[in-house]
């Protein structure tokens, strides 16, 4: 069973685990943020054929969840709410659907007695907040959350809290700590570690995937809260200017959706019993910046791009993962460079009717709750 399991990630996995020989089953409410056009939706799931059972449910209800669990070996829960800027006042809504769903899916497991032999949760990179950091003095660093004081003065990277020197930037690795800076990874951390424990106390082989920045053909252009690469996509699309908050330096880990396949696949197929954690990344950190011109060139569309040098509550400065643990125990390695996911990504933009622009609305949001300074 796969929850979520029409969204962009979902979708991509039910026909790459079909090709395998796996038979699915499909729980998604298709939520209107992320289906702007369920018919769409449906008819995509019908044209996978007899294989695939579509269930239109929610992982906050019982009754769906024991539909969608019988004749089920392995749960792969990728059902969530997720954007950052949202979750700090979406609040009830996020911690409901991520860690009362998770709750739920895990009591029902335990309770109703199905035979599950291995679960794999969609965990974040959020989890880590603001990540690893070195001082060339002091060493390594994990800092908290960045001053608004110093934030307000244009000051976005982070200094050594002993010698105030700037901190460089190192991958994350698993063994960090976790400070998630925003409800959303608070609740993915919840949910991985609620995935964990249960599993360890089953006997069940449970895997938490910490994505990075996951993009790739399929991802909602509709959705304000699903990262640059679709907001800015349809902004050029559409002719409209853009902002980029702070200085523009920021850096993500732009991981292409074949290679997050690749590795959900991996620990799905895993044949001995585990319960770990894992990063799923490019391990390559890419500019917010760049990514926008990169994009321009790629549509070959310009408009107006603002550096603002403001700044949102709960984003962080930078990641980037260490992906060394995934490959030594899953053989993880991603193989589709920024600049050649970019291009097919590009290329199927190109062929998607222009996409309702809510990007707008949703600084609107942030903005009149203080979100934005």
């Amino acid at each position: 069973m796969i929850t979520g399991g029409a969204g962009f990630i979902g979708s991509k996995l039910t026909r790459s685990l079909l090709y395998l020989g796996h038979r699915i089953v499909v729980l998604d409410c298709l939520s209107p943020q992320v289906h702007s056009d369920p018919s769409k939706t449906h008819k995509k799931i019908d044209e996978l054929g007899s294989d695939v059972k579509f269930v239109l449910g929610d992982v906050t209800c019982r009754e769906d969840l024991i539909e969608s669990l019988q004749g089920v070996d392995s749960v792969v829960h990728l059902a969530a709410e997720t954007g950052t800027g949202q979750s700090m006042y979406a609040i009830e809504h996020y911690t409901n659907v991520n860690i009362g769903g998770t709750a739920l899916l895990l009591d029902v497991i335990a309770n109703e007695k199905f035979p599950i032999k291995r679960l794999v949760v969609a965990s974040s990179r959020a989890v880590y907040g603001e990540g690893k950091y070195r001082c060339p003095e002091h060493g390594a660093i994990f800092p908290g959350a960045r001053s608004e004081v110093l934030l307000s003065k244009g000051k976005f990277d982070h200094y050594c809290p002993h010698c105030e020197m700037v901190l460089e930037l190192q991958p994350t690795d698993e063994d960090s700590a976790l400070k998630p800076s925003s409800v959303y990874g608070v609740t993915k951390l919840t949910q991985e570690q609620l995935v964990l424990s249960v599993g360890a106390a089953l006997g069940i082989s449970a895997i938490a995937f910490r994505y990075q920045n996951v993009y790739g053909p399929g991802q909602s252009l509709a959705n304000p809260y699903t990262g640059i690469l679709s907001i800015f996509s349809t902004r050029l699309k559409n002719g409209k200017s853009f902002n980029i908050f702070e200085d523009g330096m920021e850096s993500r880990d732009f991981v292409y959706i074949d290679d997050v396949i690749s590795a959900t696949i991996l620990g799905i197929e895993h044949p001995e019993p585990i319960v770990d954690v894992f990063n799923v990344g490019s391990g390559v950190g890419t500019s917010v910046l760049d990514i926008a011109k990169l994009l321009q060139n790629r549509l070959a569309k310009t408009a107006e791009m603002s550096i603002t040098g403001q700044y949102r509550i709960g984003d962080i400065r930078h990641n980037v993962a260490d992906l060394g643990k995934g490959h030594r125990m899953l053989g993880y390695s991603p193989k589709v460079s920024l600049e050649v996911g970019l291009k097919q990504f590009v290329d199927w933009v190109e062929t998607e009717a222009i996409a309702i622009d809510r990007y707008d609305e949703s600084l609107s949001e942030l903005a009149a709750r203080g979100l934005i300074k």
